[in-house]
């Protein structure tokens, strides 16, 4: 059975969100502007399978972060 997130759901209490937060801030030295950038990005996946969330959402941030700094 393939699971998403209802659209009721906050995407921004997300354990993804969380997640990709804290491995983030160890590469990027922008705590506010990750935690924008996450929560976007967890906005963007929001049909994604849930159990895909967490990579997805990392992934997508990481790649929006790197091209603002570049």
């Amino acid at each position: 059975m393939l699971s998403v997130v209802p659209p009721t759901a906050d995407p921004t209490a997300d354990v993804s969100v969380a997640s990709a937060v804290a491995r983030l801030t160890a590469e990027f030295n922008d705590p506010q502007r990750i935690v924008l950038v996450v929560r976007q990005s967890r906005r963007d996946l929001g049909g994604s399978p849930v159990g895909a969330l967490p990579e997805l959402v990392e992934r997508l941030a990481r790649i929006r972060l790197q091209s603002s700094v570049a």
